[in-house]
């Protein structure tokens, strides 16, 4: 009898261990992985030409107003303790969206006019007439309404499109070849984002039940296209929905690829700038899962351009908090 009990207790400890294995957790430490910063796309090296400045200047810019605004500071870290992430991972954004994509304003304040300037606009979001709210109605969107979060809800919407409507004529509608969010979502010009932290609406309103369960705001409508609009410009409301950006980014490494990327910036901010964090760890959950089998080391996540600025000035931003 004894001697049973020990083989159930070995058991019992043997399989435990087996779970712990499974469910082990990989940190991905700091720093980058590439030796020389990936290649910047053409298009951002055309677009700091044409505003006759420098990407160090850019970038000496939107530190400079992280640096002296103590107050977006604190935005910064009291957003990011309800999120649960480090503050540098919201200041790794900002330096990378404000350093290759758009210059920083010189004041936090112009933020928040320029918010103010969206509630007279009356934005919508729509294609040749027909609303984003009526164009998610129609019969190929219907398996998406399985789905009662924002996130995954829209996220399929995007592959809908994607699979779909993307390049194809349908119904004697042709439409781009495009993103969903540059065909709807952009109601000025394609490749727009705007605000503080450069959200596009599209993820705006594919964060905002994580942001209304976290910060208590109010749930955004696709339908209701200027006050998308005014929560990406004004900084108190984009701060949290950035960091729900983030935090997924990490969330979702850690559940599907058994990474925990929260120690280095340089990666979320490299899928804040590329987005689909969902579709990447899935890709390198299969790429790992098959070296794993094969007895080779796993594959680290890598950062992009974008991602190999905020590491390479990580001990600059950390003096910040």
């Amino acid at each position: 009898m004894k001697r049973t009990l020990r083989l159930i207790a070995t058991s019992c400890l043997l399989f435990s261990a087996t779970v712990q294995s499974t469910l082990a957790v990989t940190v991905v430490p700091e720093g980058n992985r590439n030796a020389s910063q990936p290649g910047v796309p053409a298009a951002s090296a055309k677009r700091t030409r044409e505003m006759n400045t420098t990407y160090e200047a850019k970038y000496q810019k939107i530190y400079g107003l992280l640096k002296s605004d103590s107050k977006l500071r604190s935005k910064i870290a009291s957003v990011s303790r309800t999120y649960g992430i480090d503050p540098v991972h919201v200041a790794g954004a900002l330096i990378g969206e404000h350093t290759y994509n758009v210059d920083a304003y010189d004041r936090l304040q112009t933020y928040y006019v320029k918010a103010v300037s969206y509630l007279k606009q009356g934005l919508s979001f729509d294609y040749k007439g027909e609303s984003i709210g009526d164009f998610v109605k129609r019969p190929q969107f219907a398996e998406c309404n399985k789905f009662k979060d924002s996130l995954r809800l829209w996220s399929c919407r995007e592959n809908v499109w994607d699979n779909n409507f993307r390049g194809n004529n349908i119904g004697g509608t042709s439409y781009p070849n495009n993103r969903l969010s540059a065909v709807f979502f952009q109601p000025f010009y394609a490749g727009q984002s705007f605000g503080l932290g450069q959200l596009s609406p599209l993820v705006a309103l594919q964060m905002t039940d994580m942001v209304n369960r976290y910060s208590g705001l109010p749930k955004l409508d696709a339908d209701h296209a200027t006050e998308v609009y005014k929560t990406i410009m004004d900084p108190d409301l984009t701060l949290p929905y950035m960091a729900a950006t983030l935090k997924h980014s990490i969330d979702v490494y850690r559940r599907v690829a058994d990474l925990d990327i929260s120690k280095n910036p340089g990666l979320t901010a490299t899928l804040y700038n590329t987005g689909g964090a969902d579709s990447r760890a899935r890709t390198l959950a299969s790429i790992n899962a098959q070296r794993s089998a094969n007895g080779e080391p796993l594959q680290m996540p890598e950062e992009n351009y974008y991602g190999w600025l905020v590491n390479e000035k990580m001990d600059q931003l950390k003096a910040l908090f």
